[in-house]
């Protein structure tokens, strides 16, 4: 292991020098949200070449004139309530899976997490035709259920990573004392096990607010749209109106600052315990 040198001349180069490195590389990630923001305030023409110096809210005004914000509500509904219902199903799964010693318990955590290297892509035609006949095309519903499925596997792994650190002694205090397993798991791992809930709920929550081409088959109905299809319609065949679509993109990130930026610190715990196991 290279030793630190002591001398300070030498030390504050190199300080100076990871300063710099970090500062460049935050540079290169934040540009480009820096021109989507600036680009929002912008009269852009189709081309990004022609730009306007005065800064307009005109492209906020006609997102939400087109009924943009139909848009955000129906992505906020499905997202957190895929999440939810994935977070509920995958504590309890990883619970058992943590917790007990079973036959063909590594087949079933296998096979869960066999389903993150399956390309779910080449499901869109069969889930159509599944969701067809049961009358689920242009229904949240269905939008939902393909999305907990989808989000349920990995959520599964971050908790029972995190199930792992909490040690079994809980539960077999609170199950002598009288507590079955259910109020173990509701009013015992589940306060303990928050940061990780966190950590689970957040990537299950970005997963579905980026997804296009699910919501693409199932939803052709306007008032149901989520935003990845409603910022598709500024996408001509002949222009592009870029300034709607920075705004709109502007728009969909608020969100999800606003739900997880307060909830980083147990985000950060969870996805590190999560991953030492």
């Amino acid at each position: 292991m290279k030793q630190r040198s002591t001398n300070p001349l030498a030390n504050a180069a190199e300080n100076g020098a990871l300063l710099i490195g970090f500062l460049l590389f935050a540079v290169f990630l934040l540009a480009p949200a820096v021109y989507v923001f600036k680009g929002s305030f912008e009269s852009l023409s189709v081309s990004l070449v022609a730009t306007e110096a005065e800064w307009t809210f005109r492209n906020y005004l006609s997102i939400f004139k087109d009924g943009y914000f139909i848009y955000v509500f129906n992505s906020l509904l499905v997202c957190i309530t895929a999440t939810v219902l994935a977070c509920m199903i995958s504590l309890f799964a990883a619970y058992c899976l943590s917790r007990f010693r079973f036959r063909g318990r590594s087949l079933v955590f296998g096979s869960i997490m066999g389903g993150q290297f399956f390309p779910w892509i080449i499901l869109v035609n069969p889930i159509f035709i599944l969701f067809a006949r049961a009358g689920l095309i242009n229904s949240q519903i269905g939008l939902i259920l393909c999305y907990t499925a989808f989000i349920t596997p990995f959520t599964i792994y971050l908790m029972v990573g995190y199930l792992t650190t909490i040690p079994k002694s809980l539960d077999e205090a609170a199950i002598v004392d009288g507590a079955s397993r259910f109020t173990v798991v509701i009013y015992i791992i589940l306060p303990i096990m928050w940061p990780g809930i966190v950590a689970a709920g957040t990537f299950g929550f970005l997963q579905s607010w980026s997804e296009y081409l699910l919501a693409l088959a199932l939803i052709t109905d306007n008032d149901a749209k989520t935003i990845p299809l409603g910022l598709y319609q500024y996408f001509g065949d002949v222009q592009v109106d870029w300034g709607a679509v920075m705004a709109g993109s502007v728009v969909a990130t608020v969100p999800t600052l606003l739900l997880f930026l307060p909830l980083q610190r147990k985000l950060v715990s969870g996805l590190t315990a999560g991953a030492t196991k």
